[in-house]
């Protein structure tokens, strides 16, 4: 499953920095995730390093995007073999 970030985003700039993939960027008004590169931190930590850091909790599973360990762990396998 990917991670979202909520409108209640205050822009604080600590969870960009965190992600090991580099899902998460500045968009329009707040931060966004991209769903194709968010693992869920799987392949890099125990737990989703943008939750850890985030002062006001506004990062829930994103519903449009439900994925399994197994598919997280496949994605960061594929995000791994471009670098």
């Amino acid at each position: 499953m990917a991670l979202m970030i909520t409108d209640e985003c205050i822009n604080c700039d600590v969870c960009e920095p965190e992600c090991p993939n580099g899902a998460i960027s500045q968009g329009e008004d707040i931060y966004i995730i991209d769903p194709n590169k968010c693992t869920e931190c799987v392949g890099h930590f125990d737990t989703p390093q943008c939750r850890e850091v985030c002062p006001v909790d506004c990062i829930p599973v994103n519903p449009d995007y439900v994925e399994s360990k197994d598919q997280l762990q496949a994605k960061f396998e594929k995000l791994g073999a471009g670098k």
